[in-house]
């Protein structure tokens, strides 16, 4: 066996973090949001409120009153003036004129969030939007109460403002600053799993918070299933050297990735962000997207659950959702061993790209492009212009679709899919008057089934295109052609399993 250093497998694990106008016809109009002159805007209520006198100089001493006194939406989480001096206390200073200006920026920016959040918004996990320093906030319930990152309780909810909503906080939210890594580590629970990550070199992955991205940096998002040594000890394991035994590895090339200890450890590191509230019954890559972790939301969250014996690896909830820099740690109940799932049902977003996430539209407004070639690694297209199409309706997966109008093609390659026989289906929503029948290639071959829809009555819908025999676990790209002019909003890709 190989004693191969992880440096340089780097690239190839950074590789996969990597990997308006509308017609007249349309009916549907982008969502503006209207300043309601019936109520304050979000500054006017927070400097009109003398309990929140502490949080109104911040925003002052940031200069961020004249923007929070503009069109919105905003949502702010504000914490109340008890809140502001007790986090004085915590971190032992006497006001806010003893914070540098650089932590002050993060702090305020940390509490808003630049869209409408409602509390009816609110799930087990996190919201659904980043915070105006690019991070998750984590929500989780104890009891009635809405609690915002293990700390921070909504005491007030839903305060309608000109430009969004106030929801009050009796604590302030600290920002958070620590890589996914170092939170593990620093954590007494995860000892064993925490000296996993440190022999196979994967930390090194995990301390990456951000890397050079074009013209500016992007941030590395990463999802952690970690094992607490209880669990481990549960199994007679009480140390990294009994986890290297239990895994029948070398211990002499433990960076390898074709160590089974390494194959181990790597199998709880996925690739992205996702939070409880962020998890569907599907697949997810690990950060070599060589191998899938399987998970199966009904009754509980499961992983990797076998239908037949009815076992799966669970979340201990209360020490899951752990917030970190870069991603999201979760506390599991068994020692989630390394597998090849059987194929299940997956979905792909045709937005859900890193590229495509860096732009400033991301779940946010209408946006469109015109190279079809270069634009995006994996969307291309021939036409006028393709837009990224987002609209706050149920119909669609997280308000967003790709749309092409016209006479057009277009090509989306999705992420891996095991091996198998499949069913293929495309998605749109039925949101226009002409929307287009289109020809369908898969891999570049015609599947024989064209995407059916009637050009004047905007109907639409999940439609199968293809049946397939994957004979490798590979990427696969669906071609639209539509042979009649009009449009399309295409949502997801669907891969359904032939038992």
């Amino acid at each position: 066996m190989s004693n191969k250093s992880p440096v340089k497998y780097k690239w190839i694990i950074y590789f996969a973090i990597l990997v308006s106008f509308i017609y007249s016809s349309c009916q549907q109009e982008p969502k503006i949001w209207d300043v309601n002159s019936d109520h304050q805007v979000v500054s006017d209520y927070i400097n009109g409120k003398p309990e929140f006198s502490e949080f109104a100089k911040l925003v002052d001493v940031t200069g961020l009153k004249s923007l929070m006194s503009i069109r919105g939406p905003y949502t702010v989480m504000l914490p109340n003036n008890d809140a502001m001096f007790a986090y004085y206390k915590l971190k032992k200073v006497n006001s806010l004129e003893d914070f540098d200006a650089k932590f002050l920026a993060s702090l305020v920016r940390n509490h808003i969030i630049t869209n409408e959040i409602i509390t009816g918004d609110i799930g087990l996990g996190a919201l659904r939007d980043t915070n105006a320093i690019g991070d998750f906030l984590v929500t989780e319930f104890h009891g009635a109460d809405i609690v915002i990152n293990k700390h921070s309780k909504i005491i007030k909810r839903d305060v309608q403002v000109a430009n969004g909503y106030v929801h009050v906080l009796d604590q302030v939210i600290d920002p958070v600053t620590k890589d996914i890594y170092t939170v593990i580590a620093e954590d007494p629970s995860f000892k064993i799993f925490a000296e996993g990550l440190k022999l196979t070199g994967l930390k090194d992955t995990l301390q990456l918070i951000s890397f050079p991205y074009g013209q500016k940096t992007a941030r590395t998002r990463f999802t952690i299933l970690a094992v607490p040594d209880t669990i481990y000890q549960r199994k007679g394991i009480n140390n990294v050297t009994d986890l290297i035994k239990w895994c029948s590895a070398n211990p002499d090339s433990l960076t390898s990735l074709n160590n089974s200890f390494y194959r181990y450890i790597e199998y709880h590191c996925l690739a992205g962000t996702h939070y409880l509230s962020d998890l569907n019954s599907q697949f997810y890559p690990i950060l070599s997207h060589d191998n899938n972790v399987s998970m199966t939301i009904d009754t509980d969250y499961k992983i990797n659950y076998n239908a037949k014996t009815k076992k799966y690896t669970g979340f201990i909830i209360p020490a899951s959702n752990t917030p970190a820099k870069n991603g999201a740690i979760h506390a599991i109940k068994d020692l989630l061993p390394a597998i090849v799932p059987d194929p299940v049902t997956m979905l792909f977003e045709t937005t859900d790209f890193f590229d495509l996430r860096q732009k400033a539209c991301f779940r946010k407004f209408y946006d469109k492009w015109e190279d079809g070639k270069n634009t995006f690694a994996k969307i291309h297209w021939v036409g006028n212009y393709m837009q990224y199409y987002y609209k706050l309706t149920p119909e669609n997966m997280n308000y967003d679709a790709l749309q092409m109008f016209g006479y057009w093609s277009i090509s989306v390659t999705f992420p891996k899919v095991m091996k198998g026989k499949y069913s293929v289906y495309i998605y749109q929503p039925g949101w226009g008057d002409a929307i287009a029948p289109c020809r369908v290639f898969l891999d570049g071959e015609k599947t024989g089934i064209d995407y059916k829809t009637s050009i004047t009555g905007g109907s639409a819908g999940l439609q199968k295109i293809a049946d397939a025999d994957f004979k490798t676990t590979s990427e696969h790209t669906i071609t639209l052609e539509n042979f009649q002019w009009g449009g399309c909003w295409w949502d997801y890709a669907k891969f359904e399993p032939v038992k």
